[in-house]
């Protein structure tokens, strides 16, 4: 039996043209991915495309500018902090909620807002403060009122420690050893935060 030197190629499946809301996710995965991979100033909405493997028409027709799509990539991708668990104590409470906000400030999402903070220009930054103040900073900062009323009414806390300067202390010193010194806020860090910056802050004044 002669046998054919031709054979049959098995036909590639079709691929499936995205639309609508699957097409947009893939988009904006696509820019967080660029975002951090290759950072603010790398970015570029052919880039973006590519990652998403579709053309740079589908992208220019939902974003006219690379500022509107990382706006948009950030609020469908950035993490919400959960709120935080009662475990008995303010310091565990504390500790609790900094590392989920370790946890967002290192998750993917998270990467790409760090680029744009860290390369943007004061003008480009304002674009995005409304972002970062929505659903960064008002979010821990709530969760951080909750935290420290709680030691309030537990006794743990002083009566006026839920002010304004003390609510900072937190998001200001993780966004400063993450911008200034590269620190990754392992978990020895966090408890040292908590240790030696936080709890004398919040414990009641003796008489």
């Amino acid at each position: 039996m002669v046998t054919s030197p031709w054979r049959a190629v098995p036909a590639r499946p079709a691929s499936v043209r995205r639309r609508g809301a699957v097409l947009e996710r893939a988009i904006l995965d696509a820019a967080l991915e660029q975002l951090g991979t290759v950072g603010w100033k790398g970015l570029t909405m052919e880039g973006v495309a590519a990652g998403a493997q579709t053309g740079k028409a589908a992208v220019y027709r939902r974003w006219p500018s690379k500022e509107d799509l990382v706006v948009d990539a950030l609020q469908a991708g950035l993490p919400r902090l959960e709120g935080v668990p009662d475990l008995g104590g303010v310091r565990e409470d504390l500790l609790a909620l900094c590392r989920q906000a370790r946890d967002a400030m290192y998750s993917r999402p998270g990467h790409a807002l760090r680029a744009v903070i860290h390369e943007c220009d004061p003008t480009q930054v304002e674009r995005f403060r409304g972002v970062i103040f929505a659903w960064v900073v008002e979010p821990t900062i709530k969760l951080l009122r909750e935290v420290i009323t709680r030691g309030i009414e537990r006794g743990e806390v002083r009566g006026d420690a839920a002010n304004g300067y003390v609510l900072d202390v937190i998001p200001a010193m993780m966004m400063y050893r993450s911008k200034m010194c590269a620190s990754e806020w392992n978990d020895v860090d966090l408890e040292e935060l908590i240790d030696l910056l936080m709890m004398p802050l919040l414990r009641p004044v003796a008489l």
